[in-house]
């Protein structure tokens, strides 16, 4: 489309990571490592914005090669990876974990209980940072799961409680539960594979991403951002110009402005080459 190509050059990059910025294989493509540095050399802020805790960030740094700011858990922490400090967290307390299991557990009988939850940094040995309940059955590798009880699950403030119930559209149980959460809690997901993402009211990517560019000076109507899944489309509708994954969620595309290539054909870089071709 040749008005998409007479965009501006964005003050800020902020990008999804799985489904999005990396591959298939969990990877950063030379293509989209080269596009980003160029960008990088131009001075403009990239950032990430995942529904990752911090800890798991680190392979992403690997990835491209330098440590970006990054919004994680969805918009409940800002992360400072070159420093491996979090800067910002938003929390939901005991009292309001306790409702919502109980309302989860009524709605989406036979449903796990699960909580991440946040240190003075990504590695806070301190703090046992995921926690789930012996029903909770894993939508994808966890090595870093401390399985407890119930209670315990949520017995202290954490950045999001999580509710999986296998055999179950994501899409289903949030339908069921949204209307039960509205101005208590934000509910999303990023995963169709019966999971479900609950923060504390107002916590979303685009929310995160607000609080990064008012840190940076940069109006967010000029920035560029990159999502593939429910849990993006805040950001990609805050962004100036919202760019949606081929491989991404109906949502996400919808709430786009543009549709690039898939996340394995190096769609994020072939928007960022329009401006950065090295």
């Amino acid at each position: 489309m040749e008005w998409v190509t007479r965009l501006p050059k964005p003050k800020m990059v902020a990008t999804d990571v799985d489904g999005t910025l990396l591959d298939e294989w969990e990877r950063v493509t030379p293509r989209t490592r080269v596009a980003v540095g160029a960008l990088l050399s131009d001075g403009v802020p990239f950032v990430l914005a995942t529904g990752r805790p911090p800890r798991w960030i680190d392979p992403v740094i690997d990835g491209l090669g330098f440590p970006p700011l990054c919004v994680c858990g969805n918009g409940a922490v800002i992360y400072d990876s070159a420093a491996d400090r979090i800067l910002h967290s938003t929390t939901l307390d005991v009292a309001s974990l306790e409702w919502i299991a109980e309302l989860a557990e009524r709605i989406l009988p036979g449903c796990g209980l699960a909580a991440e939850r946040v240190g003075r940094s990504a590695h806070d040995a301190a703090t046992p940072q995921f926690v789930s309940s012996p029903e909770y059955e894993h939508a994808w590798l966890n090595p870093d799961d401390t399985q407890v009880s119930r209670h315990e699950v949520i017995s202290a403030p954490a950045i999001k409680i999580l509710v999986r119930l296998r055999g179950t559209d994501s899409a289903d149980m949030r339908a069921a539960l949204a209307p039960h959460l509205v101005g208590r809690a934000d509910i999303t997901y990023s995963t169709n594979n019966g999971l479900i993402e609950i923060s504390a009211p107002g916590v979303t990517k685009a929310a995160g991403l607000e609080v990064v560019a008012q840190r940076l000076g940069v109006d967010p109507t000029t920035m560029v951002a990159f999502g593939d899944m429910p849990n993006d489309v805040p950001m990609l509708q805050l962004a100036g110009h919202g760019v949606a994954m081929g491989n991404g969620h109906a949502e996400a595309k919808a709430a786009a402005d543009e549709i690039t290539a898939t996340n394995s054909d190096d769609g994020v870089a072939r928007v960022l080459e329009r401006w950065w071709d090295s």
